[in-house]
């Protein structure tokens, strides 16, 4: 069961049975059902996974011979914690929209979707990620477009005209780069083997870059990151927020590092700069934001800000932190986005001011709520703590003035979230006399697992860490200038 295509397959025929299906109690229950086994299919993966530099459970077949074009797909520690995360967060969102009535094609959208996000940390080769990359956005869109709120319609055109055009750069830049390859293919080991002048590496470097940072997003490429995230349903938000943005930060790892490494030398501190005024920026906008969903919206371009910043920072430690903060960051935002949608079915509103006192009938949720919280903001022995604590110390080794930025991301968040916290469940009930039901059934199986690796991941990072570290460092020694 250790082959790795089962991983790509599954997910497909999982969404073509999906699609027949019309009755919502049906589809919820098949799709949970093959997303679990889905998830038990990674096990192997995980158990046989030598934490050593080498790729491991490799397929390679001719895809398009007269192209010379390969399905190469394989695992390390660099993208085995991914796929984990990508294959755990999925049944979690399928069971937090349990409480609406989607029928068969909103999650064979979310199994297609899968498919693709898989594709994108498995492949070994540029064409295969493309694929996956393209794969993996069009159910998105599709599924914030039609069970989206508000002007969904515009909103999602304007984030499928970003992330297209970041897609349609990094085509061109792929392109060009199986032109150089002297036996014309894509693998992953050709492109970085080539010797790119400097002048090539800086305009590949750039089409690469605006792809993934938009796709994550990096300043000023967010615009269409908050209204998105607003309007999306809950488990289209958690899909963007949980894993497909990781898609971004891991193409920086993968692709972009030790393919053009001058380039990325060279334009480092720039990188470095966006990254961190970003978290700045972000955090004090969310700390006006008065929409709950928008509020940890714009929380989020503020972690990955830090996080992208710890991969452009050439340590190692940045690296190995952004990792496991890639899967800090899916866990708890997709707990902080469940919880807001928790709130707004029971008291019909997600704006703070018209909440308040939710602790007094919802004790469950409030204490499942503080302790993914304090998981966000990276409170010591929560799995956010070693993360952001290895990214911080990255950003010092690269520049000791520049930890002072990405230090803020701990002070403002603490500001903003604490203050969401106080504004939802402490003080007095906006309504007075209401009471609300307390989390229970799969609400309660949710949190309590979102909970259960907010903690764990707390208290053993090695975990993920351990699973990274040899191929992390055997990417750094590999990188040519």
């Amino acid at each position: 069961m250790d082959n790795l295509f089962i991983l790509l397959a599954v997910p497909i025929l999982t969404a073509l049975l999906l699609f027949c299906l019309k009755d919502s109690t049906q589809a919820k229950r098949l799709a949970l059902i093959l997303s679990l086994v889905q998830l038990g299919l990674t096990i192997p993966f995980l158990t046989g996974f030598k934490p050593d530099a080498s790729v491991q459970f490799e397929q390679n077949w001719t895809w398009i011979s007269s192209l010379g074009l390969q399905f190469h797909i394989g695992l390390d520690g660099i993208s085995l914690p991914m796929v984990i995360l990508t294959n755990g967060l999925i049944p979690l969102i399928i069971l937090s929209s349990f409480g609406k009535d989607f029928k068969g094609n909103f999650y064979g959208l979310i199994a297609f979707m899968q498919a693709g996000l898989l594709l994108v940390f498995v492949a070994l080769d540029a064409f295969s990620f493309y694929v996956g990359w393209e794969i993996a956005l069009i159910p998105i869109y599709f599924i914030c477009a039609l069970w989206g709120e508000g002007d969904r319609i515009a909103i999602n055109m304007k984030f499928f005209v970003y992330t297209f055009f970041g897609s349609i750069l990094m085509l061109v830049a792929i392109v060009y780069l199986y032109n150089q390859v002297p036996d014309r293919n894509l693998e992953w080991t050709s492109l970085v083997a080539l010797n790119l002048s400097e002048v090539e590496q800086r305009w590949i470097f750039w089409a690469f870059f605006i792809a993934f940072a938009i796709k994550i997003p990096i300043l000023p490429f967010h615009t269409w990151q908050p209204n998105t995230y607003t309007h999306a349903p809950s488990a289209g938000t958690m899909l963007l927020a949980g894993i497909m943005l990781k898609m971004g930060v891991y193409g920086l790892i993968r692709w972009l590092l030790p393919v053009t490494p001058f380039a990325v030398l060279a334009y480092s501190n720039i990188v470095m700069l966006l990254c961190l005024i970003g978290v700045v920026y972000a955090s004090i906008i969310a700390f006006k934001q008065q929409d709950a969903k928008r509020l940890i919206a714009y929380s989020s371009i503020a972690h990955v800000g830090l996080i992208s910043a710890g991969v452009v920072s050439w340590q190692g430690e940045g690296l190995q932190g952004a990792i496991l903060q890639m899967v800090n960051h899916g866990l708890s935002v997709v707990g902080l986005f469940f919880i807001i949608d928790i709130i707004q079915r029971r008291a019909g509103s997600r704006q703070l001011a018209d909440l308040g006192g939710l602790a007094s009938s919802m004790p469950k949720l409030a204490i499942a709520f503080i302790i993914i919280l304090m998981g966000a903001i990276g409170l010591p022995l929560t799995n956010g703590f070693i993360g952001e604590f290895l990214l911080l110390k990255a950003v010092f080794g690269y520049e000791p003035w520049y930890v002072v930025l990405g230090g803020l991301t701990l002070i403002l968040g603490a500001v903003y979230m604490l203050r969401f916290y106080q504004k939802t469940m402490l003080g007095t009930p906006a309504s007075a006399g209401t009471a609300y039901a307390d989390v229970s059934g799969y609400e309660l199986v949710v949190l309590s697992v979102l909970v259960f690796f907010t903690i764990y991941l707390g208290v053993f990072p090695n975990t993920i860490l351990d699973l990274s570290e040899a191929s992390v460092m055997n990417l750094l020694n590999q990188i040519k200038f």
